[in-house]
């Protein structure tokens, strides 16, 4: 088993409100999310009702669909998504804990403060180090994203 964990910062240039709300809209994640050098190709909602603490979703990438949950939901300061991946054989691969703390600078700007963590297992703990690279990369560009869909 291999662990990473990332910290990012990013101010950007909205109310805290809209921000959060950004982040934890699951379907509009495929508007503005980066899809030019990214590994995740899409995430849909697969549970019903407004999205909030164990509302269920299921993102498509590269390495394959990875089902998630909505582990936090503090509006509108603190959102935690989990996702996991497992082989076709039913083994875990890999999941991550990517989170959000904003913080409202002004009425105007939100610091959000970006957490994310990787727990790879088997075939995978080996690459646990190339693994980081890929979520710093994709962190980093969900970030600016973020930023750029506010401008």
């Amino acid at each position: 088993m291999g662990e990473a964990e990332l910290h990012l910062e990013r101010m950007v240039k909205a109310p805290i409100e809209a921000v959060f709300d950004r982040l934890a809209d699951i379907e509009s994640i495929n508007e503005w999310q980066p899809h030019r050098g990214s590994i995740r190709r899409g995430s849909r909602k697969t549970s019903d009702g407004p999205v909030g603490a164990g509302t269920t979703y299921e993102d498509s990438t590269l390495f394959g669909k990875a089902p998630g949950e909505v582990e936090t939901f503090e509006q509108p300061t603190r959102l935690v998504y989990h996702w996991a991946q497992k082989a076709p054989w039913g083994s875990m691969l890999a999941e991550g804990w990517p989170g959000y703390t904003l913080e409202a600078v002004g009425p105007q700007e939100t610091l959000v403060h970006h957490d994310a963590r990787l727990r790879t297992y088997g075939i995978y703990g080996p690459a646990t180090p190339v693994m980081k690279r890929i979520a710093l990369r994709e962190r980093t560009a969900v970030l600016d994203a973020l930023a750029a869909s506010f401008t």
